[in-house]
């Protein structure tokens, strides 16, 4: 195929343009596999929608990295297709990307324009599935104007699928297409993104899944498509961490080799310690709010401040148990009918959550220096 070949710093990619109908021959639609609600069963499916009937068809795995798609949006694209005349379809590139390392050979006399062979396999689609399930829509219900559409198409090769997540969160992260919390959730494949974030991130992603975790599958990673119960938006538990993880980080570094499991144990252990103390008020949303986000932002921010309490972390390191800060927490029970839901706002009034997060910090807080004088 004829390509159009472009080069940036120690990059090289291809510009070219393929017939609608041969390029979704080409490509592979995919989605990142959430085991919570994300995907739409077959079975549940109406046999009408045709729309929900390809999106449940989807190949999901934990490796992607795209959204699952969205049926009105993609009803929506179809009808811009049909009634579109004078403007273009598709005005914009769609990002493709495969593995495989494609030869290009130049045009005589022409070092950018030149062939380049296709792949054996199909392409991933780093930006454009909606646009490219529209196009599926549209070639079933008009077979004869298919053959008239032509989709310009940037197209990346020979490097690792990590490359095209990078793309990916490239591209999304610079306006508000997809939940942050999403973004969070690939930040440890970003080479760019801080040591610390990725290092947070790997420790979130530890707290959702670990069955010892007293977070598990209570960290919301989908944003308003979870269907299950959550306590707390993946972003705001990782910009809670975020914070220990910099303030502490020569500590860190020193006492858990700044392996992300080891902080994992501590942060684990630290929440089993409360859980223990809270009993039937830790879990119980309906009556209580101490598992609410407001509160579990808290909980990190008092975990930020016991870090430098030598001792704590000496008996810590040496029972490697959620005991020593249970014990150190135990003047918290009394604190709870303080979190039940009724009247919770009134006893901690705020402006907004952030000033409420500090409301509850403070709280927690000198009910252990208390303790301590």
């Amino acid at each position: 195929m004829l390509a159009t070949r472009i080069r940036q710093k120690e990059g090289t990619f291809y510009f070219i343009s393929y017939k609608a109908q041969d390029l979704l021959h080409k490509v592979r639609f995919t989605s990142r596999y959430y085991f919570e609600g994300e995907e739409i069963a077959e079975t549940k499916v109406s046999e009408h929608d045709e729309v929900a009937k390809f999106i449940a068809s989807i190949e999901r795995s934990e490796k992607g990295f795209q959204r699952l798609l969205n049926r009105q949006k993609i009803k929506q694209i179809v009808n811009f297709y049909e009634t579109v005349v004078t403007q273009p379809m598709i005005p914009g590139t769609v990002l493709l990307f495969t593995d495989e390392t494609l030869r290009f050979q130049k045009l005589d006399g022409n070092e950018t324009l030149g062939h380049l062979s296709e792949p054996s396999g199909k392409y991933l689609v780093i930006d454009g599935q909606h646009r490219l399930a529209g196009l599926h829509f549209f070639q079933d219900k008009h077979p004869d104007q298919i053959g008239q559409v032509e989709v310009p198409c940037v197209l990346f090769d020979g490097r690792s699928a990590d490359f095209a997540t990078e793309m990916f969160v490239i591209i999304n992260s610079t306006h508000t297409r997809i939940n942050r919390s999403h973004l969070v959730d690939l930040y440890e494949k970003v080479s760019w993104e801080s040591p610390e974030k990725k290092f947070t991130a790997k420790v979130v992603n530890l707290l959702y899944e670990e069955a010892d975790s007293p977070l598990q599958y209570k960290i919301n990673r989908l944003g308003g498509r979870s269907k299950q119960e959550k306590w707390v938006l993946q972003s705001e538990i990782f910009n809670e961490l975020l914070k220990v993880v910099t303030a502490h980080k020569r500590w860190m570094e020193s006492h858990l080799g700044m392996k992300a499991d080891r902080c994992y144990a501590l942060v684990r252990d630290y929440l089993k310690g409360a859980k223990e103390v809270m009993g039937e008020v830790w879990g119980n949303n309906e009556r209580y709010m101490f598992t609410r986000d407001v509160t579990l932002k808290a909980l990190i921010r008092v975990l930020d401040d016991l870090i430098i309490d030598r001792k704590l972390i000496s008996d810590w390191e040496q029972q490697r148990s959620p005991k020593p800060f249970a014990d150190l927490l135990r003047p918290w029970a009394k604190l709870a009918k303080e979190f039940r839901s009724d009247g919770f706002y009134e006893r901690f009034p705020a402006k907004g959550q952030l000033e409420r997060v500090r409301r509850i910090h403070q709280r927690l807080l000198d009910a252990l220096m208390k303790l301590g004088a």
